[in-house]
């Protein structure tokens, strides 16, 4: 008999755990459930979320170094460097305010009632809005006066400081003279470091079926069915978002910076979207991208082979549209109003955590916690969106692996390209 898949394992969870939290729901306050929620549901599902949040800080750390390192070593490629990062830079933003766009038109999260959150969720979240800091203040405190004093307060709101430490650090890093190729010391043991926090990450997602079994349980206790609502108006926003930066934005860059005709381009690499949806990683369709690439798109083989390289890793603009999305939908569902200084925040965030995400199934998930995080958003709140997590995330990869094909397009110099 064939073991079940993640993702099935998943969708069987959010099943079960919302058809009992519904029938239950009538019987919430009896003193039986509340001491099984308190003992039993509670705790599991915090166990799931601190098995995350212990390698944020080393993840975050070695990722957005070892992408920008890779980023700052193509010198001698005469600024195919530069301009992948500038496009890499553009392209997430523009998927960015795509999903502030979207959220704040749609609205899904209002559909839940702010009266059955979790009281002293609620004044968290308040608490936080208080405190919001003005825009300029935001833009000194960006530079860290203390990095380590940033890594330690990461998971209480200074996680942007560090990601900026980390940028100038793996910008650094490239700017030293290497005698041969050979990769420096330190981004090898930070490769190794991220490799490990990775297998812990795959290791937490062996038990999320469990988990997501308990955070949906108490939360249909607690919601009832009107937390459905509201997560299918998620997805949807989710995926016009995704669908937009696909064919508009893409679209609109194939055509006007590298002058192809964007049917013809998105045919081309249709394989490659086939295969990213399936296995939601765009690590594992790196090989078929390269591929496709030469063979297909006509792409000078070291220009392709670098920018989809680094791409694989550096450029998940539709993983930050897909981040973007989710932490707007968590704030309306907690009810918090964010000021447009925490709507920048969360667009700096997203656009960090883009490049800073790993390039596997689940690779977003501890990312999305620290920009939830950063603006006061239990990190609860993220297992109402782990259930459709997985269907989100083969949509947002094929994002993905497509803006690396089109940021190696638009880089690659036109007389080299088969058109």
């Amino acid at each position: 008999m064939r073991p079940v898949k993640l993702h099935a394992r998943l969708l069987m969870a959010l099943v079960a755990g919302a058809t009992l939290g519904l029938a239950l729901h009538g019987q919430a306050d009896a003193p039986w459930l509340a001491w099984i929620t308190v003992n039993l549901l509670q705790p599991l599902g915090q166990i799931f979320l601190r098995t995350i949040f212990m390698i944020v800080v080393p993840m975050v750390f070695s990722a957005l170094t070892i992408g920008v390192y890779d980023l700052g070593r193509g010198r001698d490629l005469k600024g195919i460097a530069g301009r992948t990062l500038a496009y890499t830079l553009l392209l997430s933003t523009l998927s960015v305010l795509i999903a502030v766009g979207l959220v704040n038109l749609i609205q899904p999260g209002t559909r839940v009632d702010r009266a059955v959150l979790p009281l002293q969720n609620v004044q968290a979240v308040e608490a936080n809005a208080q405190a919001a800091r003005s825009v300029s203040q935001a833009i000194v405190e960006l530079i860290p006066r203390n990095p380590l004093d940033s890594a330690v307060r990461a998971l209480d709101g200074e996680m942007l400081p560090f990601t900026v430490f980390a940028l100038v650090f793996g910008l650094a890093v490239s700017a030293i003279p290497q005698k041969d190729d050979k990769r420096p010391v330190v981004i090898e043991v930070l490769e190794q470091v991220f490799d490990a926090c990775m297998r812990i990450v795959h290791f937490a997602m062996r038990l999320s079926p469990i988990a997501i079994f308990a955070i949906i349980l108490n939360t249909t206790l607690t919601f009832g069915g009107r937390i459905f609502a509201a997560l299918l108006l998620y997805v949807v926003t989710a995926v016009l978002g995704l669908l937009a930066q696909q064919f508009i934005v893409y679209g609109i860059a194939i055509r006007v910076f590298a002058g192809r005709s964007p049917l013809r381009f998105f045919r081309q690499c249709q394989d490659v979207y086939l295969y990213a949806f399936s296995t939601a990683s765009s690590n594992a369709t790196l090989p078929l991208s390269l591929e496709v690439a030469e063979t297909k798109l006509g792409l000078p083989p070291r220009i392709a082979r670098f920018a989809l390289t680094v791409g694989s890793t550096a450029n998940q603009n539709g993983t930050a549209l897909f981040e973007g999305v989710t932490v707007l939908f968590l704030a309306q569902v907690y009810g918090l109003d964010l000021t447009f200084g925490q709507q920048v925040r969360v667009t700096l965030m997203s656009i960090l955590a883009g490049v800073g995400t790993a390039g596997v199934p689940g690779g977003s998930l501890p990312m999305v916690l620290i920009v939830a995080q950063s603006v006061g958003i239990p990190p609860e709140g993220v297992g109402l969106i782990l259930g459709v997590d997985r269907f989100l995330d083969m949509c947002r990869t094929v994002v993905n692996v497509s803006g690396d094909l089109v940021i190696a397009t638009l880089v690659s110099p036109r007389t080299a390209q088969r058109v």
